[in-house]
């Protein structure tokens, strides 16, 4: 008896490709959930306040502030710490600080 081992491989290939396919189709609607959109858009919000407030500092001392704590101190900023970790980094006095903000995985 004779078996045509090309079909069968090429069921198997099929098959694989098929499932991929359906893979990678929930992956993007999963990363494209409503859910995941307003987590980066709270990011996104943290990080212009930040970065709107060093620039009032900058605008009103002629310095951007050293680091978070003297934005929080001095001109009224709040972030949500408990959430979300913020990294400021101030390369220099007279540079943007780059603000970076991450969901905290609790």
């Amino acid at each position: 008896m004779y078996k045509d081992k090309t079909s069968s491989k090429f069921k198997i290939v099929l098959w694989a490709l098929v499932i991929i396919v359906c893979v990678f189709l929930v992956w993007f609607f999963i990363a494209k959930s409503p859910a995941m959109q307003k987590n980066a858009d709270a990011e996104e919000s943290i990080r212009a306040a930040v970065q709107q407030s060093a620039l009032q500092c900058y605008v009103v001392e002629g310095a951007y502030p050293p680091d978070l704590k003297y934005l929080e101190d001095h001109y009224g900023l709040r972030v949500n710490t408990t959430d979300y970790y913020v990294v400021y980094d101030a390369f220099a006095e007279n540079q943007l600080p780059d603000v970076r903000v991450t969901k905290r995985v609790h």
